[in-house]
């Protein structure tokens, strides 16, 4: 019984190693395919697929709110930038 906790630990770490790995090579996909997602905000989005978000509409929705940053920038309005600085998908998440 005592090892069954260092074989828990073994597995646990062997699953986030893996999960690391699965979200690098996302993210070189994303870089490959010039999509402007970084890490954390892919991560969200792996996130909202699992959880059964049609990443078609998911898509359209970064899509979207990329042209609506662009225009409001257009605009001139001084706090946008610190609006959208850490995570456009954050907006996703408290709508």
């Amino acid at each position: 019984m005592a090892n069954s906790g260092g074989a828990g630990a073994a597995t646990t770490a062997a699953n986030m190693n893996a999960v690391r790995e699965t979200m690098d090579v996302l993210l070189e996909i994303s870089r490959i395919l010039n999509t402007g997602l970084d890490m954390e905000t892919l991560s969200i989005c792996v996130r909202l697929c699992e959880q059964g978000i049609n990443p078609e509409a998911l898509s359209s929705v970064i899509k979207e709110l990329r042209k609506a940053t662009e225009a409001l920038k257009g605009q001139g309005l001084p706090m946008l930038p610190r609006l959208f600085s850490n995570s456009w998908a954050q907006v996703i998440l408290l709508s």
